[in-house]
């Protein structure tokens, strides 16, 4: 599980380094459902059955390397199990931990909404590219989220754009802040009809907590 540092919002770019600096909310021991299944501001990204009776909540970074073992290896069959299926409603809510998953998900919430899930496959997928290959001296570089960006129609004037876009950066922060008034302090976390799991699920996990509520 990867849990935040402040000090990883490393960028030099002022808009997106002071965006990240905010007070960890107080978090009061016990999650109202109602209030955590409430959409943010820029809305959820769901799959499977939206009417289901049950809801699994997943915060997740794209560059957390715990996130993305969990993507490739599990949510597959998650995926065919539960989603596919319809049996239960998914929700995928973005909890960038640093500055390369603040853009990542800028970019993802750029694209059309039915081309969101597909990008959110692609970063976890390349992660060791876009990601550690682009780390020189400590600093991450852009380049690797540039190439990522221009396969799904963002030129690199039209990227550069969408670093200064301080509104959708904080949307996106406002999501990761709400996930903390409810506990959330690492990644992945999820919320199976509000009931927190830490950290990374095998999938005889979440079948244990989900399948005796579909009953």
């Amino acid at each position: 599980m990867t849990n935040l540092n402040r000090r990883d919002f490393i960028l030099g770019s002022t808009a997106l380094t002071a965006l990240a600096l905010f007070a960890v909310p107080a978090f009061a021991g016990s999650v109202d459902v109602a209030e955590l299944n409430k959409p943010p501001e820029l809305g959820d990204m769901i799959l499977g059955n939206p009417d289901s009776k049950v809801t699994v909540i997943e915060y997740a970074s794209a560059s957390c390397p715990h996130c993305a073992a969990f993507y490739n290896d599990v949510f597959p069959q998650f995926k065919k199990e539960y989603i596919d299926t319809k049996k239960i409603r998914f929700i995928f809510r973005e909890w960038p931990h640093n500055d390369p998953a603040l853009i990542a998900f800028m970019i993802a919430r750029s694209v059309p909404k039915d081309a969101y899930f597909p990008l959110i496959d692609v970063l976890f997928k390349t992660q060791k590219t876009w990601l550690n290959a682009n780390v020189v001296n400590g600093q991450f570089k852009v380049d690797g989220l540039v190439d990522i960006a221009k396969q799904v129609g963002i030129s690199k004037d039209a990227f550069d754009a969408l670093m200064k876009n301080e509104d959708l950066a904080k949307k996106i922060i406002a999501i990761r802040d709400g996930g903390e008034k409810f506990g959330v302090t690492g990644i992945p976390t999820f919320f199976i009809n509000g009931e927190m799991l830490d950290g990374e699920q095998k999938i005889e996990d979440l079948r244990a907590k989900i399948d005796p509520l579909l009953v």
